[in-house]
């Protein structure tokens, strides 16, 4: 009896050793706009595949210029393709690992209730303070605002007032705390479960600017790093789509 439980104690322990060690930590950089639904994904994946990820956000254009100077991130979600793509060709990300794990929108937004109409007149009439947008430069969601803009013939006289966040966090800030009157910021940082969460918004017509199509890439630093695999495995399946779609995001 006494030799039965040591064996099954000695098969416990094993069991417990060999799952740690199977347990990887994660390094992922993440565009600030999917910082919501990220940090949801992110729980259920760790408690379905027991590694641990710890996520870095912001602008895309500096997580760029951070991989080309070395970080040691191993998974990236942009807010475009461009990135990711740019990297791939540099020989920085393990070949044939970049996707398109969701598409984004846009949304004009202010925290005030009843202050957005659904024809854009106060942005037309200029009955507001300031409107906050990301850095073109740096933010892919910046530079669709820049496209909205142009689009509807706007861009020469809101620019003015434009005060620019240097992502899409800041942005939606800026609006937040009440600096900005009105911002163009990411659908999925005002929406959930189909909702506006506050204030008063209208989601930005696609039409209205290029598909904001956000890739995700393994670095060539984790080839062999199953964590990082099983992550980008994780962001395609149905359970982090759900996720995704009530925040405002499209899958392909």
């Amino acid at each position: 009896m006494h030799l039965l439980n040591h064996l099954l104690v000695t098969a416990l322990f094993s069991l417990l050793l060999f799952n740690h060690v199977r347990a990887e930590e994660v390094h992922a950089a993440v565009a600030s706009n999917f910082t919501a639904p990220m940090k949801q994904i992110v729980e259920q994946f760790e408690q379905s595949s027991g590694h641990d990820v710890t996520l870095s956000f912001g602008s895309s254009g500096k997580i760029f210029a951070q991989i080309q100077n070395g970080a040691p991130f191993q998974v990236f979600l942009s807010a475009d393709q461009q990135k990711p793509e740019a990297l791939e060709k540099n020989g920085l990300t393990v070949p044939g690992s970049r996707f398109t794990y969701a598409v984004g929108s846009l949304a004009l937004w202010s925290a005030r209730s009843d202050f957005v109409d659904d024809d854009y007149t106060r942005l037309k009439q200029g009955e507001f303070n300031k409107l906050a947008l990301a850095n073109p430069k740096l933010a892919p969601y910046g530079a669709a605002a820049v496209e909205v803009l142009s689009a509807l013939k706007l861009r020469e006289a809101t620019q003015p007032k434009w005060v620019m966040g240097e992502n899409i966090a800041q942005t939606y800030q800026f609006v937040d705390s009440g600096n900005a009157d009105l911002g163009l910021v990411a659908l999925s940082q005002i929406m959930h479960n189909g909702k506006i969460k506050k204030g008063s918004g209208r989601i930005i017509p696609g039409e209205l600017h290029n598909p904001i199509r956000q890739d995700a890439v393994l670095l060539s630093n984790a080839q062999d790093r199953k964590g990082a695999q099983a992550l980008l495995a994780y962001l395609r399946s149905d359970k982090a789509h759900a996720i995704m779609r009530a925040f405002g995001y499209t899958t392909e």
